[in-house]
């Protein structure tokens, strides 16, 4: 049983600020996991090529549907397409729908796509990781890691932050390129604008700095999930029951992580300038 969790049965007024202990017990194995990560790469190796490969095509169920690719490519597709439609239908009402391409090389770089990615990172691979931890430490499978002189922490987790790390960036250019096409042949096949106009405004606002800003914001959430996955399936306990309760609660602490993370980082990044300049 966890320290978290002996302190939370504490009674008084002990036991009623134990909850602070949680966020406390979550950042120093989020700094300790992030601070394993030279010895995982040199060490592990093969671990991380294999969870590689989890990552980005998934096993079991999620495999039939294709992965964590198929997941992204069909969630991008669709708010690629919404984007796509309500821009246009905006920008039309002010006589402006020639700027729809403005609309998704703007949107969907900075916004939805990323975000998008990360939520579609935490439902299918994260939650998969915190079910298997979670079931490796209700079997008492990482105790037994630690008695036969593996250190747990690198071995599970931060094989886990690597390879979701370098699996999102190939995952998250499909998934962008996917939601950019939608926009676009929504916008020109069902609105009916010139794939000209689309064009040309699609590639006058499209920077290439935003992308690799988008790029790097996607980094940080992946990073973001797999920890708090991670940290939740390693901490599981109370038996299968136990290891559901944690996925629910990985999920949510993703969600929220994802909200709040998205906030500061477009603040830092686009809060004080825009690579963006509209001039009549």
């Amino acid at each position: 049983m966890s320290l978290v969790s002996l302190r939370g049965r504490a009674s008084g007024p002990a036991g009623w600020f134990a909850w602070l202990d949680r966020p406390g017990d979550q950042g120093v194995f989020y700094v300790r996991a992030l601070l394993w990560t030279p010895r995982a790469v040199h060490r592990y190796r093969r671990e991380v090529q294999r969870l590689l490969s989890e990552v980005a095509f998934g096993s079991g169920g999620l495999g039939v549907v294709g992965g964590t690719i198929g997941v992204m490519v069909a969630m991008t597709l669709a708010t690629g397409v919404v984007v796509g439609m309500q821009g246009y239908s905006a920008l039309q009402q002010i006589g402006t729908s020639a700027f729809t391409g403005f609309a998704s090389a703007y949107i969907n770089t900075r916004e939805i796509a990323p975000v998008v990615s990360g939520l579609a990172l935490s439902a299918t691979v994260g939650a998969g990781f915190t079910a298997q931890l979670g079931a490796m430490r209700i079997s008492d499978e990482v105790d037994a890691l630690e008695v036969m002189g593996i250190p747990s922490l690198p071995y599970l987790v931060t094989t886990r932050i690597v390879a979701g790390a370098v699996a999102i960036l190939p995952l998250y250019a499909i998934g962008l390129l996917c939601a950019y096409l939608a926009s676009r042949e929504v916008t020109v096949l069902f609105n009916g604008q010139s794939a000209g106009t689309y064009d040309h405004y699609f590639g006058l606002f499209l920077s290439p700095v935003d992308v690799v800003l988008s790029f790097l914001k996607v980094l940080v959430f992946s990073v973001l999930v797999i920890l708090s996955h991670c940290y939740h399936g390693y901490r599981a306990a109370g038996g299968p029951a136990g290891v559901g309760r944690a996925v629910g609660r990985a999920v949510r602490t993703s969600i929220v992580l994802i909200s709040v993370s998205d906030f500061f980082l477009s603040l830092a990044l686009w809060g004080t300038s825009t690579t963006v300049k509209v001039a009549g």
